[in-house]
C-alpha cells in the first residue's frame, strides 16, 4: 500500500526551525522586504488549521503534502511558508508548478499580495526564457535577492525550462499545485532533484488507478502532513459554505440500457476470469481490460440522453437563477473531440436558445483573456451561467458560484471532490450553495450481472451518500437515494 511513512530526510545544506506563529495574527517575523521579496500581507489572518499545517511542514524538515479541501486556502498557506523561509534561511527562489495556464494567472494574483513579482513561464520561450535566465544570473551574482517563477506542467518538462532548472540554487522552494498530476512518470522524472524544499498541494493527492504514481509523488514531495482538512472540517470552520443537495435520478433509454447491460456482462466475465487465474478478484482497477470497460460504461452514463430532458424540466422553473455552473461530460480521447463537446453543445442550446438563459461555454479552448472576461460577467450577474467541462475542475477560483448542476460525475473521486469544493467557496452575500446532481439509475439486470453491479455501485453510492450526509437537507437527500440502496441491498452504506 502506498503512503508509507519514510524516515524524515534533513536538508544537507541548512536546518529549519519551527516557525513562531502568533495565535491572533497571520504574521510571522516581520522583516523589511525589498520589492519582489516575500512579505506577509498585513491584513492576512491565517486560520488555525493553516498554522498547524505550516508547523507540520517545518517539523518534517521542509518536505510534505498538504491534503486540504478545495477552497480551504492551500495557496495562502504555501505562500506563508515561503515568507517564513525567506526570514529563516534567506530563501532565494519560489518555483510554483501548476497543471493549467489559467492557474498560472491565478497564482500570479495571489503572489502579488505577498509582495512577489513572478515570472510567468509558459507557452512561448521568447516570453519568459530571457527574463528567467537574467534573474537567475542576478541572483547568483548577488544583485537580486529573490526570484518567483510560476510555470505549467507542460512547460516544466520542456527542454527550455529543464536547461534553466540546473542553475536554481539549493535555497529554492518548489510548490506542486494540484500535485496529483505530478505523479505521472514523465512529470515526476522532470521534477528537480537539486531542490530540497518541497511542498505538494492537493485536496486529493492519491492518483486514481495509479498506486505507483501516488507513491512516487510522496517519495518526492513527502508524506501527507497533519492536519488533513476535509470538506466537513472546512464547512464547520467557515472555510467553505453550507449547501443543499438534490439528487436527480435519471433512467437510461432502451438503447442505452442494452449497451449498459452488454458492458456489465463483459466486466463480469473479466472479473470471473481474473478470479480463476489469481484465486480472487483483488483490486480490479489495476487491470487494463477491466478499466477500459469501466471507462466505456462511465462515458455511456455521463452522456445519458435523459439528462437533457431532466435539465430542461429543472431549469424551466428556475429562469431567474444566476451564478449557476453546469458541469457536462468531457468525453475522452477514445470518443473523439466532437463527441466530448456534444453534451456541452446540447446543454448550451437548451439553456441559451430554448429557455432564454444568458449563458456562455467555458472549455479548454477558451483563451485566458476570454476566461477572465467570462469570470467578471459571471460574477456581476451579466451572465446567468457557465456551461463547462473538465477545465473548471482543478484550481479555478470563481467563488461567486451559487448553484451547480452536475450532469456528469465520473467514477474518479478526485473530480467529485474538486467540483464540490469549487461550488462551496465563500463569497460576499453567499450564505449557502445549491447542488443538483444527476444520478443515472442502472437498468434492471439479470442474475448474472446484478452482483457485479452491486459491487460497482457500492463505490458510487458511498460518494453520493457522503455528499448527502454533509448537506443541510441531508434527510431529504438521503431519502432520495434510499430506493437505490434498497434495490441493491446496500443499506449499510
Amino acid at each position: 500500500m502506498y503512503i508509507t511513512r519514510k524516515p524524515v530526510q534533513k536538508s544537507p545544506l541548512f536546518s529549519l526551525k519551527l516557525p513562531f506563529v502568533r495565535e491572533n495574527s497571520g504574521s510571522y517575523h516581520v522583516k523589511p522586504a525589498s520589492p519582489g521579496c516575500p512579505k506577509m500581507p498585513v491584513s492576512l489572518q491565517l486560520r488555525g488549521y493553516q498554522r498547524q499545517a505550516i508547523t507540520s511542514w517545518f517539523a518534517n524538515n521542509g518536505r510534505g503534502t498538504l491534503k486540504m479541501a478545495t477552497g480551504s486556502g492551500k495557496t495562502i498557506t504555501s505562500l506563508a511558508i515561503a515568507c517564513e523561509l525567506y526570514h529563516q534561511i534567506s530563501l532565494q527562489v519560489l518555483l510554483v508548478v501548476c497543471p493549467y495556464r489559467h492557474l498560472v494567472s491565478q497564482w500570479a494574483r495571489e503572489c502579488e499580495k505577498f509582495n512577489l513579482q513572478p515570472i510567468l513561464a509558459f507557452e512561448n520561450l521568447r516570453n519568459w526564457q530571457s527574463q528567467l535566465s537574467t534573474q537567475i544570473y542576478n541572483l547568483r551574482s548577488n544583485s537580486q535577492s529573490f526570484v518567483t517563477v510560476i510555470t505549467t506542467n507542460s512547460t516544466l518538462i520542456s527542454d527550455g525550462f529543464q536547461s534553466q532548472l540546473k542553475y536554481f540554487p539549493p535555497k529554492t522552494l518548489i510548490i506542486g499545485d494540484e500535485a496529483h498530476n505530478l505523479g505521472a512518470p514523465k512529470l515526476e522524472e522532470s521534477l528537480p532533484r537539486n531542490v530540497g524544499l518541497r511542498l505538494a498541494l492537493s485536496a486529493t493527492p492519491e492518483r486514481y488507478f495509479d498506486d505507483g504514481g501516488t507513491q512516487s509523488l510522496f517519495d518526492y514531495f513527502g508524506v501527507v502532513l497533519q492536519p488533513e482538512f476535509n470538506l466537513q472540517d472546512a464547512i464547520a470552520q467557515g472555510a467553505l459554505v453550507h449547501y443543499l443537495y438534490y439528487p436527480i435520478l435519471v433512467e437510461l433509454t432502451e438503447a442505452e440500457s442494452l449497451a449498459y447491460l452488454k458492458l456489465t456482462k463483459k466486466i463480469g466475465r473479466s472479473l470471473q476470469y481474473r478470479e480463476r487465474e489469481n484465486g480472487d478478484v483483488g483490486d480490479f482497477e489495476d487491470n487494463e481490460d477491466i478499466k477500459s470497460l469501466l471507462m466505456q460504461r462511465a462515458r455511456l452514463i455521463g452522456t445519458a440522453e435523459n439528462k437533457l430532458t431532466a435539465l430542461r424540466e429543472l431549469m424551466a422553473t428556475r429562469r431567474d437563477t444566476t451564478h449557476t455552473l453546469f458541469y457536462c461530460s468531457d468525453g475522452s480521447p477514445e470518443t473523439g473531440h466532437h463527441s466530448s463537446l456534444r453534451q456541452l453543445k446540447a446543454v448550451a442550446k437548451i439553456l441559451g436558445v430554448d429557455l432564454g438563459y444568458k449563458i456562455s461555454t467555458y472549455t479548454t479552448h477558451t483563451s485566458l483573456q476570454e476566461r477572465e472576461k467570462l469570470r467578471c460577467q459571471f460574477e456581476s450577474g451579466e451572465l446567468q451561467g457557465l456551461v463547462a467541462i473538465r477545465c473548471l475542475d482543478e484550481g479555478v477560483d470563481i467563488p461567486a458560484i451559487q448553484t451547480a448542476v452536475i450532469l456528469s460525475s465520473s467514477g474518479n473521486p478526485r473530480q467529485f471532490i474538486q467540483r464540490r469544493g469549487r461550488v462551496l467557496r465563500p463569497h460576499p452575500g453567499k450564505e449557502r450553495a445549491t447542488i443538483f446532481d444527476m444520478i443515472v439509475l442502472p437498468p434492471d439486470l439479470d442474475r448474472e450481472t446484478i452482483e457485479v453491479e452491486r459491487n460497482l455501485l457500492k463505490r458510487e453510492l458511498r460518494r453520493f451518500v457522503e455528499f448527502a450526509d454533509l448537506a443541510d437537507n441531508s434527510g431529504e437527500a438521503r431519502m432520495k437515494l434510499l430506493a437505490l440502496q434498497k434495490r441493491y441491498g446496500l443499506l449499510d452504506i
